[in-house]
């Protein structure tokens, strides 16, 4: 019978990571849309970049044009930049605004002479400009975005907003999915995507302006956008510049920041959810999946066992298989099962009552056949013709003995159950017939070991005297002259055990697993022997088996001959 490695649950499993391919689509899914978003806020940071560049065309009044060496410029507003983003990040978090960089509190002339600084209060009319500019700055913008405009000499004019998000409410309670997201699935997203962190530092670098081709570009008159990181790496930036035109001229630019954290914690939200209704949905499936294999399983192995179990050792059938109701392939295999086993039973039920129909189908002609022989004995024939009748007289008895043999394992199938069982010593039986045994057989010793004490089992007397005549013919066929046959009988656990051994051949390994079966023989037919159809042990093992053991045969451990074992079980 082969082995299975895989069994049906195992491979359905095994076919259900397939369903792993759900949520890498649905992954992909998430990557593609966050593009999409990122594509999406890129134009929309252009878009309002337009927009407030838009509100400040033609209106040189609001920036002051100085004149003064580039390199000076850009470096004097990268540090008002950067005061100012500090200003604005207190104002933003609830602190008390610090004063704003000396540099900004300079009394500043005209912008004709030249001078750059940040609006003051004693710079005229320049605080009104540039409350001006915050007012459309703060009208156009975004809650999570920052905005910043510069003129044309790199002179920072306002700025407005903050990377950071605000946080007004406290946080709600974790509870449910929102807790599982949290506190398992997004320490292990972290290995596997990268997740937005709202303390990274959203102070502006100091060289901004010196690197931020995007602000020259802009002054140069042509929008632009750029990516890049905070100063501590943890969060994305994406700034997009537009220039403002006055006449035909550029007079400054626009610059409008935001992060990709907004975008980003969509992606991991929609990934942890994802992963969770995943999770939940592989856990349902796999449960099913299992189930049903269970199920399929079972059904398959009932159907098996029900198989095996009808056909006996001896290729019997024992009982028709159960066809299932089901409509279904395992349902018409069963159903299936069922038909044929039947149609087995009937051929076997055929073969079985063959031999007693042949039997009394032959004796007729062969009485016939034998009266005539006889008649023609008594007749004065040549002495030529008498040898013919003698050979025909033992052709004659030798078919009548083959008929005898061949009903006599199905008579004796055909009584076994209408027998009575009773309770017997089976040490005195064997004693009995052992004595027997040694008229019958002179030229064999017979050496004969019992108990001391009974051995009772349930069954019939005769017929366990019928088995060991057939062990004992058995041996004595095959040991040579003056040899020993030895017989044991004793008690091992709650079995009853005897052994017939008897020197002579080895049994043939590729028989002797079959040798207790129907029409199986070593002997050899000869002028002096008669026909032997190999029904003695099949006769042993019919009556062990209605006594509840079992028999056995093998090679004695010397290699001198064979070695014949029956168990019963004691009363």
């Amino acid at each position: 019978m082969p082995s299975y490695t895989i069994g049906l649950r195992t491979k359905l499993a095994l076919v259900s990571l397939c369903l792993l391919a759900l949520p890498w689509v649905g992954y992909v899914y998430v990557r593609e849309m966050e593009l999409v978003l990122l594509e999406g806020l890129e134009q929309t940071l252009v878009g309002t970049a337009r927009a407030v560049a838009t509100a400040l065309h033609e209106r040189p009044l609001l920036l002051r044009l100085p004149v003064e060496d580039d390199n000076a410029l850009r470096r004097q507003a990268e540090e008002e930049l950067r005061q100012l983003a500090i200003t604005r990040q207190g104002d933003a978090r609830g602190e008390t605004p610090r004063p704003a960089p000396e540099v900004a509190q300079n009394n500043a002339p005209d912008a004709d002479q030249g001078t750059v600084g940040l609006p003051s209060a004693t710079a005229g009319g320049d605080m009104e400009q540039s409350e001006e500019i915050l007012a459309i700055l703060r009208g156009l913008g975004r809650s999570s975005s920052r905005i910043w405009v510069v003129n044309r000499n790199y002179r920072v004019l306002a700025l407005s907003g903050s990377l950071k998000p605000t946080r007004n409410a406290p946080d709600s309670p974790i509870e449910g999915m929102e807790w599982l997201s949290r506190r398992v699935l997004r320490p292990l997203l972290t290995h596997l995507i990268r997740t937005p962190h709202d303390d990274f530092d959203d102070a502006i670098s100091d060289d901004i302006l010196a690197t931020g081709k995007e602000i020259e570009n802009a002054l140069q008159g042509a929008p632009g956008v750029r990516w890049r990181n905070t100063p501590d790496g943890l969060a994305s930036v994406i700034s997009a510049t537009h220039p403002i035109w006055s006449e035909n001229e550029v007079v400054g630019a626009v610059v409008v920041e935001e992060t990709t954290n907004p975008i980003l914690s969509l992606r991991t939200r929609a990934t942890e959810r994802l992963l969770i209704l995943t999770l939940i949905v592989f856990a349902l499936g796999a449960a099913i999946i299992l189930w049903f294999a269970t199920r399929l399983s079972n059904r398959i192995r009932r159907l098996r066992d029900e198989a095996e179990s009808a056909v006996d050792a001896e290729g019997r059938i024992r009982h028709l298989v159960s066809g299932s109701g089901a409509r279904d392939e395992i349902g018409d295999l069963s159903r299936s099962f069922s038909t044929v086993l039947d149609k087995l039973g009937q051929y076997n039920a055929y073969l079985q009552n063959m031999a007693s129909r042949l039997s009394h189908e032959f004796r007729t002609p062969i009485a016939v056949v034998r009266s005539s022989l006889e008649n023609l004995k008594l007749q004065s024939l040549p002495e030529d013709s008498r040898v013919y009748i003698e050979r025909a007289d033992q052709g004659v008895t030798r078919l009548n003995t083959i008929l005898t043999r061949m009903s006599e394992a199905t008579r004796l199938e055909q009584s076994l159950s209408s027998v009575e069982r009773e309770r017997f010593d089976l040490s005195q039986v064997i004693g009995g017939c052992v004595t027997g045994y040694r008229h019958a057989y002179p030229r064999n010793r017979f050496d004969l070991k019992l108990p001391g004490a009974p051995v009772t089992v349930t069954g019939a007397p005769d017929l366990a005297a019928q088995m060991l005549d057939k062990l004992i013919e058995n041996a004595v066929d095959f040991s040579p002259a003056d040899a020993a046959i030895e017989l044991s009988l004793r008690t091992e656990g709650a079995e009853a055990v005897l052994r017939v051994t008897n020197e002579g051949p080895l049994l043939p390994a590729e028989l002797r697993g079959r040798l207790f079966d129907s029409m199986i023989s070593l002997r050899k037919e000869g002028p002096t022997k008669g026909p032997h159809l190999g029904l003695g042990l099949h006769i042993v093992r019919l009556i062990a088996d209605f006594h509840g053991g079992s028999a056995a045969a093998d090679n004695r451990t010397d290699g001198s001959g064979a070695e014949f074992t029956v168990r019963m079980p004691l009363a």
